[in-house]
């Protein structure tokens, strides 16, 4: 069974788990490591989510940050390789979307890197729609984005 945890970035197991996801980026970002990492930080999120599993270990994590008075914002989604296939991404990503619905949000965007297919995959598969690039990475070649309209 798996507890979804409401929180914020000060969250020590949200922290960690952060640090793992940065550590597997390092392959897709290359020389493009300090744009990223500027855009990444974790101070600016005021709601993430750490999934724990029955033994009470983070196995997983996400956040949303306002991006304008209609959408939030997909932050550091991540799932641990070894916990993946379990539906931890689809109960974190649904916790944040119900939490930016309960914030009065029109929609959920997010950038992905294009080389992570499996993440392309999980947010088509999960209704997010591909739109143009917004914001900082209008001119990162090596971004996708995605909405998706809350009810």
């Amino acid at each position: 069974m798996i507890t979804i945890k409401r929180t914020d970035s000060t969250n020590t197991d949200f922290q960690e788990l952060v640090k793992e996801l940065d550590k597997s980026l390092g392959v897709y970002y290359k020389e493009e490591t300090s744009f990223y990492d500027k855009l990444n930080k974790i101070e600016k999120i005021k709601q993430a989510i750490v999934a724990y599993d029955k033994e009470g270990i983070a196995v997983g994590c996400g956040g949303i940050k306002k991006y304008s008075k209609e959408a939030m914002e997909i932050k550091r989604m991540f799932v641990p390789l070894t916990q993946r296939g379990k539906g931890i991404a689809t109960l974190i990503l649904n916790e944040l979307e119900n939490w930016s619905n309960e914030l009065h949000f029109k929609k959920c965007i997010l950038e992905t890197l294009k080389e992570k297919h499996y993440a392309i995959g999980f947010y088509k598969k999960n209704n997010y729609n591909e739109i143009p690039n917004f914001g900082e990475y209008i001119k990162a070649e090596n971004s996708i984005c995605f909405e998706k309209k809350l009810k």
